[in-house]
């Protein structure tokens, strides 16, 4: 299960990012987004704009990003709600992170698919390399947490590092994926079998000629 966030002093947090606003490319996409929005439903922009403080502080730190509170008193205050209402957007997902991350924040999925699939030989990866659960590494190149379902049980085990799944797990290959990501090497998301999607193991065994074309069966089928 996920653990809870060691958020840091109050103090601390409002000394670096009280004056937390927008970079210029950034309010432009801010703006963009309320515009998608009708008057008097700017709440409605609640997720997309997290996303975009979160990954703006990540860029300002180097890392996976994360939402202090005043950078979530920020968004309340550019939709025009309380702050609780958009704190409990920030509580609610796990896609935003409520305590700082390392530079790759390393989610591994420990619900049944998973746990059946080896994801277990995952997390003893994730420790053998010095991840801890709930912690970042001292060097502040990995966070660690197992979290519930990422929905892509056909290929278990996975695990989601920042905006990419990595399927068909075991130890070694989550060994080669953190060991890649620390040499600043190259990762390949997705099924690391090198199978299509969640296509069988041995490739499709059905509709196979809608592999390469939108095949119209109909006749065929007649």
């Amino acid at each position: 299960m996920a653990e809870a966030p060691k958020i840091p002093d109050e103090a601390e947090t409002r000394a670096r990012w009280g004056a937390f606003a927008w970079t210029e490319e950034n309010q432009k996409k801010a703006n963009e987004i309320l515009g998608r929005y009708p008057k008097g439903r700017e709440q409605s922009a609640s997720l997309p704009l997290l996303d975009l403080a979160q990954r703006q502080v990540g860029a300002e730190t180097q890392t996976q990003g994360w939402l202090p509170v005043p950078v979530i008193e920020f968004v309340a205050r550019q939709i025009g709600v309380p702050y609780m209402r958009v704190y409990e957007v920030v509580s609610f997902y796990t896609m935003f992170n409520m305590a700082p991350v390392g530079r790759y924040h390393v989610q591994v999925c420990g619900t049944t698919p998973c746990l059946l699939g080896g994801s277990d030989d995952v997390l003893s990866a994730c420790k053998n390399k010095g991840l801890i659960k709930g912690r970042t590494t001292p060097d502040g190149m990995f966070t660690l947490t197992e979290v519930e379902c990422l929905g892509a049980c056909a290929n278990a085990p996975m695990v989601q590092i920042n905006d990419d799944n990595f399927e068909d797990l075991d130890y070694d290959k989550t060994t080669a994926i953190l060991e890649a990501l620390a040499t600043g090497g190259t990762v390949t998301p997705g099924s690391q079998t090198g199978r299509r999607d969640s296509c069988p193991a041995g490739g499709p065994t059905s509709l196979t000629a809608m592999v390469d074309e939108n095949h119209d069966y109909r006749e065929e089928w007649a």
